[in-house]
Protein backbone atom coordinates (compact mmCIF):
# COMPACT_ATOMS: atom_id res chain seq x y z
CA UNK A 1 0.00 0.00 0.00
CA UNK A 2 1.36 3.26 -1.40
CA UNK A 3 0.57 6.95 0.69
CA UNK A 4 -1.28 8.59 -2.58
CA UNK A 5 -0.58 11.98 -1.27
CA UNK A 6 3.24 11.11 -1.51
CA UNK A 7 3.20 10.86 -5.34
CA UNK A 8 3.46 13.80 -7.70
CA UNK A 9 1.02 12.71 -10.59
CA UNK A 10 -1.39 12.33 -8.03
CA UNK A 11 -0.61 15.93 -6.68
CA UNK A 12 -0.83 17.16 -10.06
CA UNK A 13 -4.26 15.35 -10.83
CA UNK A 14 -5.55 17.04 -7.79
CA UNK A 15 -4.35 20.74 -8.60
CA UNK A 16 -5.51 19.72 -12.03
CA UNK A 17 -8.80 19.08 -10.83
CA UNK A 18 -9.13 22.29 -8.39
CA UNK A 19 -8.51 24.26 -10.92
CA UNK A 20 -11.25 22.57 -13.31
CA UNK A 21 -13.56 23.63 -10.63
CA UNK A 22 -12.63 26.99 -10.76
CA UNK A 23 -12.89 27.69 -14.53
CA UNK A 24 -16.11 25.54 -15.03
CA UNK A 25 -17.77 27.80 -12.44
CA UNK A 26 -18.19 30.54 -15.52
CA UNK A 27 -19.77 28.07 -17.65
CA UNK A 28 -23.61 28.66 -18.81
CA UNK A 29 -25.69 27.78 -16.03
CA UNK A 30 -27.76 25.51 -18.43
CA UNK A 31 -24.56 23.35 -18.57
CA UNK A 32 -24.45 22.62 -14.99
CA UNK A 33 -25.75 18.46 -15.53
CA UNK A 34 -23.86 18.77 -18.94
CA UNK A 35 -20.28 19.37 -19.58
CA UNK A 36 -19.73 21.24 -16.66
CA UNK A 37 -21.11 18.06 -14.60
CA UNK A 38 -19.20 16.02 -17.05
CA UNK A 39 -15.87 17.52 -17.39
CA UNK A 40 -15.29 18.02 -13.17
CA UNK A 41 -16.50 14.43 -12.75
CA UNK A 42 -14.09 12.96 -15.55
CA UNK A 43 -10.96 15.04 -13.90
CA UNK A 44 -11.79 14.01 -10.10
CA UNK A 45 -11.78 10.51 -11.46
CA UNK A 46 -7.97 10.88 -12.00
CA UNK A 47 -6.77 11.64 -8.43
CA UNK A 48 -9.35 9.34 -6.94
CA UNK A 49 -8.30 6.44 -9.44
CA UNK A 50 -4.72 6.60 -8.32
CA UNK A 51 -5.93 7.17 -4.53
CA UNK A 52 -7.81 3.56 -5.04
CA UNK A 53 -4.85 2.11 -7.35
CA UNK A 54 -2.06 2.99 -4.02
CA UNK A 55 -4.83 1.57 -1.59
CA UNK A 56 -4.56 -1.66 -3.61
CA UNK A 57 -2.57 -4.85 -2.83
CA UNK A 58 0.51 -4.86 -5.28
CA UNK A 59 2.11 -3.11 -8.62
CA UNK A 60 -0.12 -4.91 -11.19
CA UNK A 61 -3.80 -3.38 -9.24
CA UNK A 62 -1.82 0.00 -8.45
CA UNK A 63 -0.94 -0.40 -12.76
CA UNK A 64 -4.65 -1.23 -13.59
CA UNK A 65 -6.18 1.77 -11.69
CA UNK A 66 -3.46 4.19 -13.21
CA UNK A 67 -4.36 2.42 -16.15
CA UNK A 68 -8.55 4.18 -15.64
CA UNK A 69 -7.06 7.35 -14.68
CA UNK A 70 -4.98 7.76 -17.59
CA UNK A 71 -8.57 7.13 -19.56
CA UNK A 72 -10.43 9.35 -17.56
CA UNK A 73 -7.50 12.40 -18.41
CA UNK A 74 -8.59 11.38 -22.35
CA UNK A 75 -11.90 12.13 -21.18
CA UNK A 76 -10.80 15.69 -19.69
CA UNK A 77 -8.85 16.53 -22.81
CA UNK A 78 -11.83 16.14 -25.27
CA UNK A 79 -14.48 17.91 -22.68
CA UNK A 80 -11.63 20.79 -22.25
CA UNK A 81 -11.43 20.77 -26.35
CA UNK A 82 -15.00 21.18 -26.72
CA UNK A 83 -15.84 23.31 -23.95
CA UNK A 84 -12.84 25.75 -25.62
CA UNK A 85 -15.00 25.15 -29.06
CA UNK A 86 -18.26 26.50 -27.28
CA UNK A 87 -16.49 29.73 -26.28
CA UNK A 88 -16.68 28.49 -22.37
CA UNK A 89 -12.89 28.24 -22.28
CA UNK A 90 -10.59 31.01 -23.17
CA UNK A 91 -7.42 29.97 -25.02
CA UNK A 92 -5.38 30.61 -22.76
CA UNK A 93 -7.44 28.30 -20.42
CA UNK A 94 -7.71 26.08 -22.69
CA UNK A 95 -3.83 26.00 -23.05
CA UNK A 96 -2.67 25.61 -19.94
CA UNK A 97 -5.34 23.34 -18.69
CA UNK A 98 -4.60 20.88 -22.00
CA UNK A 99 -0.96 21.27 -21.70
CA UNK A 100 -1.51 20.01 -17.85
CA UNK A 101 -3.76 17.37 -18.93
CA UNK A 102 -0.84 15.89 -21.66
CA UNK A 103 1.73 16.26 -19.43
CA UNK A 104 -0.18 14.37 -16.61
CA UNK A 105 -0.98 11.37 -19.21
CA UNK A 106 2.63 11.32 -19.78
CA UNK A 107 3.58 10.59 -16.47
CA UNK A 108 0.71 8.33 -15.97
CA UNK A 109 1.94 6.41 -18.79
CA UNK A 110 5.87 6.61 -17.74
CA UNK A 111 4.50 5.06 -14.17
CA UNK A 112 2.44 2.12 -15.84
CA UNK A 113 5.45 1.17 -17.70
CA UNK A 114 7.37 0.83 -14.72
CA UNK A 115 5.31 -1.27 -12.51
CA UNK A 116 5.00 -3.63 -15.23
CA UNK A 117 8.64 -3.20 -15.83
CA UNK A 118 8.90 -4.13 -12.40
CA UNK A 119 6.35 -7.20 -12.05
Amino acid sequence: MKDFKNLIAWSRAHELTLKVYGVTKNFPRDEAFGLTSQLRRACASIPANIAEGCGRSGDAELARFLTIASGSASEVEYHLLLAHDLKYLSQSDYGKLNGEVNELKRMLTAFIHRLRANG
